[in-house]
């Protein structure tokens, strides 16, 4: 067995920027060393837990002197739970940040010509703006480093939160949070406890067995609301139990459904879906249109900031009503349904077939008859065979995972060569790797970054490019 380091207890270290992921870092004789939960500026010792030739990771075990910078973070579970990692830092700071995050993508990665990066359009709402969260049930809490070292005995150990960061077994007991409508609190605490009182068991997520296993929340702008529990044993009496309960309690909810999920892993993205009582979706509302949303939809999780994104890729897309528009990674076809009385025909493609399904589906919800909408994976549906079939794109909007775009989809997009293509990123650092690979042929004219996710590192960016002259 290999003998434990000791590594070093760094005194009066100096924070002096931000880094990826949330972590703040400062320099050590040659090295960088990322820290979670600093400021700039702030002075603190920190434990040095993992050294590399080029850079270190350690934490705060003291503060000597904190940043100007800081403010109070609003939640009690800041530093433990996995989330909202900024919260330490004023918004106009973390928008700051964000800003800077998509300049060095674009310097480091892309090494294109830019324009001046526009300012970064900021959150109106920085709490309680998710339409959508999860929280996870579990038979043994995470105790925090302050209750373990208090010595108390806590008889309670059941949990309804969020999983500790790296541990896929741990959960912190989420006593409020801030990242939703507060009915979302209500719902979460209310299973919790009538769960307690009846003696329902809670999910031990090693041994693969408990009743409550996951819930989740889904509150429309429309505020239509969706709740969906998720059970770890097919215990038909205790699960009617407590679904009549939530239905009693929560006589508004439009949409209330189960999942027993009997798997090792978390999704039910290919699970039965019950419903129990209301309708089977809820609706999203923009400019006049309806977006059902089912419990296996994707849709922007911060409504209010998706609106706020999807008029500066339609601005940017520019159209005039005779285009022909590709709406490449359209997940439920709202970007595509959203621009398509602007366009002469928008099609869809899509890897989730049932994403496919929502999409057509919203566009006969809303009379739209210009859309086209085809599943599959991307690399294999856009060919150059297809772009011959279905014609050359006037206009491509993408908007890929984070991992950016695959070569060969790349390589089919120069050689449709649209006007413009609008590409809307969740990742500045992909995206920018994906700019050097059109730079052939196109030019970055805009940047607009967008912040969808106040209190996090997470930015979204939308970037227009022409085709050169």
């Amino acid at each position: 067995m290999g003998k434990k380091k000791n590594l070093p207890l760094l005194e009066n270290f100096e924070i002096t920027g931000v880094a990826a992921e949330g972590k703040s870092l400062g320099r050590w004789n040659d090295l960088v060393v990322f820290v979670p939960f600093g400021a700039p500026g702030d002075v603190v010792d920190v434990k040095i837990d993992r050294k590399k030739h080029s850079y270190a990771e350690g934490h705060i075990e003291r503060m000597v002197h904190p940043s100007s910078l800081r403010v109070a973070p609003v939640c009690q579970h800041f530093g433990v739970c996995g989330g909202c990692k900024w919260q330490h830092l004023p918004y106009e700071e973390q928008l700051r940040y964000k800003q800077q995050q998509v300049v060095d993508a674009m310097q480091r990665i892309a090494k294109v010509n830019i324009p001046a990066i526009n300012p970064i359009l900021g959150s109106a709402h920085t709490l309680y703006y998710r339409n959508k969260l999860e929280f996870t049930f579990s038979n043994k809490c995470w105790l925090t480093a302050e209750q373990l070292a208090s010595g108390e005995e806590f008889a309670d150990r059941h949990a309804a939160g969020f999983h500790i960061p790296g541990a896929f077994d741990k959960v912190l007991d989420i006593k409020h949070c801030y990242l939703q409508d507060e009915l979302s609190n209500e719902l979460r605490l209310f299973i919790r406890q009538y769960a307690v009182e009846r003696g329902y068991s809670f999910y031990d997520i090693r041994a693969n067995q408990g009743l409550l296993r996951m819930t989740m929340t889904r509150i429309a702008s429309t505020g239509e609301v969706m709740q969906v529990i998720v059970f770890g044993q097919d215990d038909k009496a205790a699960i009617n139990d407590v679904m009549e309960a939530v239905a009693t309690r929560f006589p508004a909810i439009t949409c209330l459904m189960y999942v027993v999920n009997l798997k090792c892993n978390d999704s039910i993205s290919d699970q039965e879906i019950i419903l129990y009582h209301g309708r089977d979706y809820i609706e999203e509302e923009m400019e006049g249109l309806r977006f059902r949303i089912g419990p296996k939809s994707f849709y922007q999780t911060n409504s209010e900031q998706a609106y706020v994104l999807y008029k500066v890729a339609r601005r940017m897309a520019a159209l005039t009503g005779q285009e022909l528009v590709y709406d490449l990674y359209t997940g439920t076809g709202t970007i595509a349904n959203f621009v398509a009385r602007q366009a002469r025909q928008v099609i869809g493609i899509e890897y989730v077939p049932e994403a496919i399904d929502d999409a057509r589906l919203n566009s006969r919800v809303n009379g739209i008859d210009n859309t086209l909408f085809y599943a599959g994976d991307m690399k294999d549906v856009l060919t150059d065979d297809f772009v011959a079939k279905h014609g050359r794109p006037d206009v491509m909007i993408v908007d890929p995972p984070r991992a950016g775009m695959h070569e060969d989809v790349v390589k089919v997009i120069l050689n449709a060569a649209p006007r413009r293509i609008v590409y809307v990123s969740c990742n500045p650092a992909t995206q920018a790797r994906d700019v050097a690979m059109l730079d052939s042929k196109y030019q970055v004219d805009e940047i607009q970054p967008v912040d969808m996710f106040p209190h996090t590192h997470h930015v979204e960016n939308v970037m227009l490019l022409s085709l050169r002259p």
